[in-house]
């Protein structure tokens, strides 16, 4: 092989979560070696494991900063646009956002014949609240985020979710979700848990536990009320991380138990939720349509009842691994996704 098209080792700039980023890249012919250096190209780098890393290429690091409870950045990357990161993990980004929140938000929404209250349990960034005030029966969303400098940080810079953050029928507060819902006297048709990953050093990881679902959430809910939480990577390489674990701890809790999953393209993997309650989840794809019809404002760019139906169906991997899962997520006993946050 001659000498010039060897690969040569280039660390490119680091943005927000990178230290260093090496790229294999050919030496530039000869001719071109003496000409000025093109601009330095700048990466975010996520850690998915010790030997699995992804990176986004970067616009510019819009803000960066830290809370007493979790790292904060917002970046303009070039082909997700606007991405949030907590605790250098990818949050959502303006491209592909609506997968996750109308996936998160309108499947329980849907099956509970009349929502009217509904308690959102972390949801900083106000894309969740956004997607319940849609639905035309809501009355009342209580969104509880440990976090006021998230908040702040979302209230500023996502200007999507200005218009929930002011609606009258938000009420917000800062307080760790668990306390609050504990000490409420309301009891809610829906609660949603849009809560960062359970990592290690975390703020939220005790949320996902089964003394939490059913001392807590499950006497918060009236009847026929849904619970609904993100449960994590789902894919086939990455299920067992916290996705089963979370179904089959929900399983130990609730009657009816319905895990379903969707492809998030900036997470580059299958992501996964659960919905739990004591009556059955029976709504068909045509049923699901009417609902969409008469309760949302607006059109669902992701969702529909036949989607909603399909992501149901697991691949025969995943869904044996959920049948045969064991562990029960407790405090003594947690599941961790890669990473550590910076809570103790």
């Amino acid at each position: 092989m001659p000498a010039e098209a060897l690969p040569r080792e280039v660390t490119a700039g680091n943005g927000y979560g990178a230290k260093h980023l090496h790229l294999q890249l050919p030496a530039p012919p000869k001719q071109q070696q003496q000409q000025p250096a093109e601009a330095e190209c700048r990466w975010y780098e996520e850690e998915i494991d010790d030997d699995l890393k992804l990176c986004y290429a970067l616009n510019s690091v819009l803000h960066r900063g830290a809370s007493k409870y979790q790292e904060i950045a917002l970046l303009d990357t070039k082909h997700f646009g606007k991405a949030l990161i907590i605790d250098g993990k990818m949050q959502s980004t303006e491209m592909d956002e609506f997968v996750y929140h109308e996936s998160l938000i309108h499947p329980p929404l849907l099956f509970h014949p009349n929502p009217k209250t509904v308690f959102i349990m972390g949801g900083g960034e106000g894309s969740a609240a956004r997607e319940v005030l849609r639905h035309t029966t809501v009355q009342r969303v209580v969104m509880c985020d440990i976090d006021q400098e998230v908040v702040d940080f979302c209230r500023t810079y996502l200007t999507v979710n200005r218009e929930a953050f002011s609606s009258d029928k938000l009420c917000l507060i800062i307080n760790d979700a668990r306390v609050e819902l504990e000490k409420s006297r309301d009891k809610f048709d829906v609660i949603v848990g849009d809560l960062s990953d359970p990592v290690e050093g975390g703020p939220c990881y005790q949320l996902y536990t089964k003394s939490f679902y059913e001392h807590i959430v499950k006497p918060k809910l009236n009847d026929h009320g849904i619970f609904v939480t993100q449960a994590g990577p789902a894919g086939v390489l990455t299920h067992k991380e916290v996705f089963s674990s979370i179904y089959n701890t929900l399983r130990h809790v609730f009657k009816y138990v319905q895990a379903y999953t969707a492809h998030v393209p900036s997470f580059a993997d299958t992501w996964g939720w659960v919905m739990a309650s004591e009556h059955p989840f029976d709504l068909n794809a045509q049923q699901i349509n009417e609902r969409i019809k008469d309760r949302i404002v607006g059109e669902l760019v992701y969702l529909s009842g036949e989607s909603l139906i399909s992501s149901t169906t697991l691949n025969k991997s995943v869904h044996q691994s959920l049948l045969n899962e064991t562990h029960v997520y407790t405090e003594d006993d947690a599941r961790f996704i890669y990473g550590h946050g910076r809570a103790c």
